[in-house]
């Protein structure tokens, strides 16, 4: 095997390729290499393009360098003897008309003597087609792909610059996506320029509004925190028991329930409140009818247990008020009856947690029937009285007041 140049294209390569890799002309059997000056052409040529060796002859010519045996020499022979010196040869006795050589192709003729192959390039084409085919198939769907999955998690969001992100991004998705994205868009625009009036506002109500309308709003924490701030300060401003009272019921799980509590306690174990002068109020009196009607076991259910003092005595129990009163109905009194001022002083202290106990000062009068018009029949009293936590007197002081 030996490396040539290829006839019709000149390319290098082997003699024994059957067809020539660049061009695609026949090779093996198809060429023959000139004995006269070594060039490779086809063998269907008539003679060697370049030097115009005849690649066949009609005639036998005598050659003058034959060998003693007297054998004829074949032009188509690779072995050309060397050109000598000789006695003239005697020309064939038929002669035949050597026809006109053929122009040799030039380079980079566009029409070449042989029919090229081009089914390779053929299918090459053809394969690269369906690759690219292929290919663009693939990167569409993906694309495609890619479109929807950000589309979903757009609809999703709440994100104004997620949506205009997607807008930005697939300005060539599809109409009926871009629309609903835009749509939607513009509706958290809209809720957003809600909320920002609502909190440029600074009132309550408006806030109020904005929840009751937008219940699942992402500004829904922000808004309640606002409300609880504003409720807060206006308690926290009137520092009254009903205002903190208030907005412990409104925020049970409020940011200033401690406070609030706080406050609370602070101002109930200052301040009396009406219902807590009511109930001091009515056991002075219920203790006071108890005497009028002279019933001892109502008297003693106004009175503790264990007194720390009672009219002068400490450590009093609820027989020494009931000693008291029997002291006090004389033989010739038939009737008494106590009043209760409305003058009460009252003052109150914490004694436990939420336990108050209540120190009061009050007048009281005491007008008698008696079977001795020449007796006294009526009275004036200064009277101090200490009301524990479960409602009973635990101290009692009377001072007559003298006319």
């Amino acid at each position: 095997m030996a490396m040539i140049k290829c006839p019709e294209c000149g390319h290098q390569i082997s003699d024994k390729a059957p067809v020539c890799p660049n061009c695609g002309v026949e090779i093996a059997g198809k060429i023959m290499k000139c004995p006269q000056c070594g060039e490779i052409y086809f063998k269907e040529q008539e003679m060697c393009p370049n030097c115009h060796h005849l690649t066949r002859l009609s005639g036998t010519v005598g050659n003058a360098g034959a060998s003693a045996s007297g054998q004829t020499a074949d032009p188509s022979s690779s072995t050309v003897p060397p050109r000598r010196p000789a006695s003239p040869v005697a020309p064939a006795p038929v002669q035949q008309k050597r026809p006109t050589p053929p122009t040799p192709p030039k380079s980079g003729d566009d029409k070449p003597q042989q029919k090229k192959n081009h089914t390779p390039l053929v299918v090459g084409l053809i394969f690269a087609l369906i690759v690219c085919g292929v290919c663009f198939y693939f990167y569409n769907n993906a694309k495609t792909s890619k479109e929807e999955e950000a589309y979903e998690f757009a609809m999703k969001s709440d994100d104004p610059i997620v949506l205009q992100t997607y807008l930005d991004n697939y300005k060539d998705a599809p109409e009926e996506h871009i629309d609903s994205i835009t749509a939607r868009l513009d509706a958290i625009k809209a809720v957003n320029n809600e909320w920002n009036n609502a909190v440029v506002s600074g009132s309550k109500q408006a806030l109020l509004d904005y929840l009751a309308k937008h219940p699942d709003s992402e500004h829904k924490l922000e808004a309640e925190h606002k409300i609880d701030s504003i409720d807060w300060s206006q308690a926290e401003s009137a520092n009254t028991i009903q205002a903190l009272q208030a907005y412990l019921d409104s925020h049970a799980n409020g940011e200033h329930v401690d406070e609030a509590q706080d406050a609370l306690r602070q101002l109930k174990s200052n301040t009396v409140q009406p219902e807590e002068k009511v109930m001091v109020s009515s056991v002075l009196r219920h203790f006071f009818q108890a005497i009028n009607s002279r019933n001892e076991t109502s008297l003693e259910a106004t009175v503790a247990p264990l007194m720390t003092n009672f009219l002068g005595k400490a450590d009093a129990t609820k027989a020494d008020a009931a000693l008291f009163m029997d002291k006090i109905y004389k033989d010739d009194i038939t009737n008494m009856n106590w009043h209760v001022g409305n003058d009460l002083k009252i003052n109150k202290k914490e004694v436990g947690d939420e336990q108050y106990e209540y120190s009061v000062s009050f007048s009281a009068t005491q007008d008698i029937t008696r079977t001795d018009p020449g007796k006294e029949t009526h009275a004036n009293y200064k009277a101090k009285a200490t009301i524990d936590p479960n409602g009973q007197i635990s101290s009692f002081m009377l001072t007559k007041i003298l006319e």
